[in-house]
């Protein structure tokens, strides 16, 4: 059936965990960009001043992508170029999004949820934010995870054109949208995706009723992140979860 070809299609990689060092408050997925793995940002994320979150980690399927003339890379969706004017991979948009959810379907019902990403990781963390807006997938199956924060580092937005339509058709979408924190940063001189995709990616979500949208520039930060940004992502992401920061460092 359609439905196995596709799971035998997209073989994710090693899944990577830091545990709280504190008590468990919230637990953010975060995604890799394009040719990276879960390994190296774990190890960034587990020397943050966060002790609240369980961080997991998960590594793309290797797969042929588009833009290296189809050599494999490990990537969440097929992308010609990296910004909102490649044609959109539904299909491995959606693979990403719900192996995202399956990770989180585990986790308490007290327990705060959020995703965020890096570059290609931080255009699956916006699509699953907007999939959970409109309360489903493109595929029409369901969106299931109940999310608190987004966080998009270096990135774009997909499906930024057809966005508007999706949210207007569905219930309770407005509210859902409304109501969901997106920290947005990019680098004024990311020679990768451009600064502009950043900046019109929260254009298009606020304009679309996500009422909660915070864009950070910096001035001369490349396509990497910096103490400062991640800093930034500290404060916000305590701030958005609700964290008890009394036992961190800070």
């Amino acid at each position: 059936t359609g439905g196995k070809t596709a799971r035998r299609a997209f073989d994710f990689g090693k899944t990577y965990v830091v545990r709280p060092k504190g008590k468990h408050q919230a637990t953010v997925v975060w995604l890799h960009g394009l040719g990276d793995n879960g390994s190296s940002w774990s190890q960034l994320l587990e020397a943050l001043p966060l002790p609240n979150i369980k961080w997991i980690c998960p590594t793309a399927p290797t797969r042929p992508v588009t833009l290296f003339g189809g050599f494999p890379s490990t990537a969440w969706f097929d992308v010609e170029e990296l910004s909102e004017d490649a044609p959109d991979d539904l299909e491995g948009l959606d693979a990403a999004a719900t192996h995202v959810a399956n990770l989180l379907s585990t986790e308490p019902a007290d327990i705060k949820i959020g995703i965020g990403g890096f570059s290609m990781g931080s255009a699956t963390a916006l699509y699953s934010g907007t999939c959970f807006s409109v309360g489903k997938y493109a595929n029409g199956n369901p969106f299931t995870a109940n999310l608190s924060a987004v966080v998009g580092l270096s990135g774009w937005l997909p499906c930024a054109k057809t966005l508007g339509k999706q949210l207007e058709g569905a219930d309770g979408a407005a509210d859902r949208a409304a109501s969901l924190p997106t920290l947005l940063c990019h680098g004024k001189a990311d020679d990768v995706v451009s600064h502009k995709y950043g900046e019109k990616s929260s254009r298009v979500l606020t304009s679309l009723g996500f009422k909660d949208v915070t864009f950070k520039s910096y001035n001369s930060l490349g396509h990497y992140t910096i103490p400062q940004e991640m800093d930034e992502v500290c404060a916000w992401l305590s701030s958005k979860l609700g964290l008890d920061t009394s036992s961190s460092s800070k």
